[in-house]
């Protein structure tokens, strides 16, 4: 009995060492694809040369990915959920504030908006990934069941963006639309600062995002009723 206790915690210790070994693989993996898909893109790359960065033979990374678009969709995968991750905590943090009614409401609207755009701006690898820039913004490669399972998790990022714009007296299909202005302002915004090209405008990114934020705030039902 005791012989059997101490080889069944032999075997699970062995089982958790090789799972964390493979993980670190896969890991590995992934920051080998990253680099290759940002200097190559996506079309032009093999799983050939994603092994030969990570120092594999490409038959060992085909026990871990079926092919390159799967890597591309963990990839991506990762990222949003980090972008999830950083919204909530910043969700998180407004719960903790003690106003409470539409001035409220609009703090969570505004600092669930800053949260999306800072962590793309803060994070450009991400902005490439989440928005398909390598070579091209067309999202090429991914199956329809990826891309609408990654799309469904990005627009998770945006929920609490809905939330607060249902509470602040925005009916169905203005939540819509500003959801999706808002979105491609940030998108447009990020761009323009990714690229460079913002300095011609003698604007800042943070300063364009303020500027909406500030006139969205004169578009809020329930604010504008209470003055």
């Amino acid at each position: 009995m005791y012989n059997f206790g101490m080889n069944q915690a032999a075997a699970t210790a062995r089982d958790l060492r090789q799972q964390a070994l493979a993980d670190a693989k896969r890991s590995h993996i992934l920051n080998a694809a990253t680099s290759v898909f940002i200097e190559f893109g996506l079309e032009a790359v093999s799983m050939r040369e994603i092994a030969k960065r990570a120092g594999y033979t490409a038959g060992a990374i085909y026990s871990y990915f079926a092919n390159k678009e799967e890597i591309y969709g963990a990839l991506l995968a990762e990222s949003l959920e980090r972008l999830n991750a950083f919204v909530s905590e910043a969700e998180r943090a407004i719960s903790l504030n003690e106003d409470t009614g539409s001035s409220n409401d609009f703090l969570v609207l505004q600092k669930s908006v800053l949260a999306f755009y800072q962590f793309y701006r803060d994070n450009p690898r991400d902005l490439d990934l989440g928005f398909y820039l390598f070579q091209g913004l067309k999202p090429r490669g991914l199956t329809n069941e990826w891309d609408s399972q990654l799309n469904a998790r990005l627009r998770d990022a945006m929920r609490p963006q809905e939330i607060a714009l249902s509470k602040l007296g925005f009916s169905k299909n203005e939540i819509d639309t500003e959801v999706t202005a808002i979105f491609a302002h940030i998108v447009g915004v990020l761009l323009l600062n990714h690229t460079g090209r913002i300095r011609m405008f003698g604007k800042s990114a943070d300063e364009l995002i303020k500027h909406y934020l500030d006139n969205l705030a004169l578009r809020i039902p329930k604010m504008t009723k209470q003055k």
